[in-house]
């Protein structure tokens, strides 16, 4: 499956609508400046990653030592390298190993933005491409076997960045280290060209597992057991999750996954001649049509320029065929050849409602019947007449039920089937967040139908971030209830304990998916709340 056209336009206004609701007060603070950590001779690296102090505000990693801001609780150091900056003639190569450093670096302030344009308040508009670097939080402690949490932010694979997720609730609370991660974004990240080499469009993909071998090399450091490490993202950091279960260069680098609203049997990757087409296409875009010089050009073209010529492109795909991603993840799980480890995955009950509503924003109206009718042909052609029997629009908002439509069609289906995949295989732990009363975003208008547990619903209860509204007081005890849930699973494999309601493991037999909610967490049937039997008879 693909998302349709109606869903990627959605996308673009969804981009520019967050865009203008993020408040000038929530601005990230301004990446680190000053001399650059590569340049000290490799002679001067020391010779382990052990730290100064375990509860200190200095840590020796691998590559040098930093120092990082310290609470009463939490530690946090910000903007380590894991990388070489992949810049000028490195441009479109794979992840090369850092340069070490003598002197102690600071790591009090969030580092550069990987490149990308105004866009998702996920991220921050950049030029920027020496921006390999990533954060870890964790609790004051002297121990050296807590559970490793590497986040992935979302974005669509062109936009985000680690620093915006402020994980000191989930380290402190779920007592893990947890290290978000930024990756090459967009044409600098998942460009497929011939020119640039086979892989070009997986790089974004290579820097996550440099990343992964980073906090293999150097959790300790920080208080964590680098055998018991989970990759955890969403949205596009989920269907990066998906690729690295379907990786076999990411074999033994996680020990879990945790994927929340990326169902990866859906979209997500697209084969290495279809990925090679947009890329020789986008590459004209940006002023370089002659494959025989392509690489050359691309590689020497301004970064703002790159972006400014490409404006259509809002999220991105893996490449698959290559050695990185032979194949998509859905065929990886189909036929069993993936790395099999426990999975938590689940989906919002109202994905599509955001981005129906940043439609309702910029027209300034809601949508009307006709629209919905014509949406739905638009998008289902000879199969709308069943959609829209199906989904009537009665005394509903129109635009509710376009969102209800897309919800079920575009996540619903395919998180089932990935459910259902994995559950074959591996450990896995369905759930669906379906509180109706999500923390708000900051600056959101409010429009002609309620949001739910909408795109980027479930973020507040994991993470501070400055662009939603904290949890309020009864929100909180689902936030403590979600973050004790993956924590636990992050620690064991399995997200039970701690007296929370029982969250039984999926089977071919038992479709239990875990409903999280304000009420009282229960089980649903995640087939049956959205119409799966519906659509795959639609085919």
């Amino acid at each position: 499956m693909r998302k349709t056209t109606a869903a990627l336009a959605a996308t673009a206004t969804l981009a520019a609508l967050l865009t203008l609701a993020t408040p000038a007060s929530a601005a990230p603070a301004q990446p680190a400046t000053g001399p650059s950590p590569n340049t000290t001779p490799a002679s001067t690296a020391p010779a382990n990653a052990t730290p100064t102090n375990a509860t200190g505000d200095v840590v020796r990693t691998r590559s040098g030592p930093v120092r990082g801001t310290v609470t009463p609780t939490t530690r946090t150091f910000q903007n380590i390298p894991f990388a070489a900056p992949p810049t000028g003639a490195a441009r479109y190569s794979p992840p090369r190993p850092v340069t070490p450093w003598r002197d102690t670096r600071d790591a009090t302030r969030p580092g550069a933005a990987c490149a990308q344009p105004v866009g998702l308040p996920v991220g921050r508009p950049s030029t920027e491409e020496d921006c390999l670097v990533l954060n870890v939080t964790t609790p004051r402690t002297d121990r050296r076997d807590l559970p490793v949490i590497v986040w992935l932010h979302g974005g669509g694979l062109v936009y985000g960045v680690g620093d915006v997720y402020d994980a000191e609730r989930l380290a402190r609370q779920g007592q893990a280290v947890v290290v978000t991660v930024n990756y090459r974004l967009g044409v600098f990240g998942f460009l497929a060209h011939p020119a640039l080499g086979p892989d070009s469009g997986n790089l974004g993909l290579a820097d996550q597992q440099a990343a992964l071998r980073w906090v293999r090399d150097n959790a300790r450091s920080f208080g964590g057991d680098p055998g018991n490490v989970t990759v955890s993202g969403e949205s596009g950091g989920g269907f990066s999750v998906c690729a690295h279960l379907a990786s076999p260069a990411s074999a033994g680098l996680f020990h879990r996954a945790i994927l929340q609203r990326a169902p990866c049997t859906g979209w997500g990757s697209r084969p290495r001649a279809e990925s090679e087409r947009l890329g020789l296409d986008l590459a004209a875009r940006m002023g370089c049509p002659d494959p025989a010089v392509a690489a050359a050009c691309l590689r020497g073209t301004d970064a703002a320029a790159m972006m400014a010529a490409t404006p259509m492109v809002t999220e991105m795909q893996y490449e698959t065929g290559g050695a990185l991603l032979p194949v998509s993840p859905g065929e990886a799980f189909a036929s069993g050849r993936f790395n099999r480890v426990p999975v938590l995955f689940g989906i919002n009950h109202d994905e599509e409602r955001l981005m129906v509503a940043g439609e309702e924003f910029f027209t300034g109206r809601p949508l009307t019947r006709e629209e919905y009718e014509a949406r739905v042909r638009a998008t289902f052609g000879e199969r709308a007449g069943r959609v829209l029997a199906e989904y009537p629009v009665g005394n509903r908002s129109p635009g509710l039920t376009l969102a209800t439509v897309q919800t079920d069609h575009t996540w619903a289906r395919p998180a089932v089937d990935t459910l259902r995949l994995l559950s074959r295989r591996t450990p896995t732990f369905g759930y669906e967040l379906a509180e109706q009363r999500t923390p708000a975003m900051v600056g959101f208008p409010e429009l002609s139908f309620p949001l739910g547990a909408p795109h980027t619903g479930d973020l507040p209860y994991l993470f501070d971030m400055p662009f939603m509204a904290r949890p309020d007081a009864e929100q909180s005890r689902l936030a403590t209830e979600m973050i004790g849930y993956w924590t636990r699973f992050a620690r064991t494999g399995d997200p039970n304990g701690g007296g929370a309601p029982c969250w039984p493991a999926q089977t071919p037999g038992r479709p239990f998916t875990m409903s999280l909610d304000v009420a009282g967490s229960h089980g649903t049937d995640l087939a049956a709340n959205h119409r799966y039997a519906f659509w795959s008879q639609l085919g």
